[in-house]
């Protein structure tokens, strides 16, 4: 794309436009933002499906957003450890049905250092961010007042640190043991709910805040993802329940945080 041509989209009135997609362990959802955050088109969506190497999930995505308005630049939340837009760990992707099925050495080994910024600017035409998916949800609630911390409750558990507004350093704290050898993924993702029932779900994610809380001393904690509408419990005025839509609504969030 020339640089007139970028400037033109840019000048179209409410933009620049965002294409943000949320990728997640049981659904792929996209929709297009434009400068003032709003969604200029309902969100689409489809289910998540496995096994799932990069290049289907590219695929996919490139398929999802085909008949959505035109869009200027791309932000992308995954579900695991990213680093300028490259994949450095894929929890849900690297096994055969995902999460809590046989982990497959050929899906890890195509995952391992994943451009999928790259990938997916190259197949859209347009440039592309990709950030840990409880980032960017995270980035769309905050306030930027002191120490926040951001939790997703769906397939598994995300989570993301903000000071001041700005993003911390990214901790992979769902693969973090949180009762005896179990991690966070384990205690409360999505299929320990569906095992153990929603009474005890609600009060292992109690537990597992009060710890997150003793360890990090935020002064607010942010709960979203598809789980978090199942939360009945009290958690504290310290805790907000957010809405899901926050996966896509983060996406603008990141290019400001670039500086683009």
């Amino acid at each position: 794309m020339g640089a007139e041509s970028a400037a033109s989209e840019t000048s179209r009135p409410g933009g620049p436009f965002t294409l943000a997609i949320d990728i997640g362990g049981t659904g792929l959802k996209a929709s297009v933002l434009d400068i003032a955050d709003t969604m200029v088109a309902d969100r689409v969506r489809v289910d998540t499906t496995y096994p799932m190497p990069p290049d289907r999930l590219v695929d996919t995505l490139v398929r999802l957003v085909a008949d959505l308005p035109d869009f200027d630049r791309v932000s992308v939340g995954f579900p695991g450890m990213v680093r300028r837009g490259v994949v450095l760990s894929a929890p849900h992707f690297v096994a055969v049905a995902g999460p809590g099925s046989k982990i497959d050495k050929r899906l890890v080994a195509a995952w391992d250092h994943f451009d999928l910024a790259g990938a997916l600017a190259t197949r859209l035409g347009k440039p592309t961010r990709v950030d840990n998916d409880a980032e960017v949800q995270g980035a769309a609630v905050v306030t930027g007042q002191g120490l926040e911390l951001a939790i997703t409750l769906g397939t598994g558990v995300g989570t993301a640190v903000f000071l001041d507004g700005k993003l911390q350093a990214h901790l992979e704290l769902a693969q973090h043991p949180l009762h005896h050898d179990q991690t966070y993924n384990e205690r409360i993702g999505d299929a320990a709910r569906k095992k153990i029932g929603k009474k005890r779900w609600n009060r292992r994610v109690r537990k597992a805040v009060a710890t997150l809380d003793a360890l990090l001393y935020p002064d607010h904690v942010y709960i979203g993802g598809g789980n978090s509408s199942r939360i009945t419990i009290d958690l504290g005025d310290k805790v907000t329940l957010v809405d899901n839509s926050a996966g896509i609504l983060g996406g603008l969030r990141l290019w400001e945080r670039e500086g683009a």
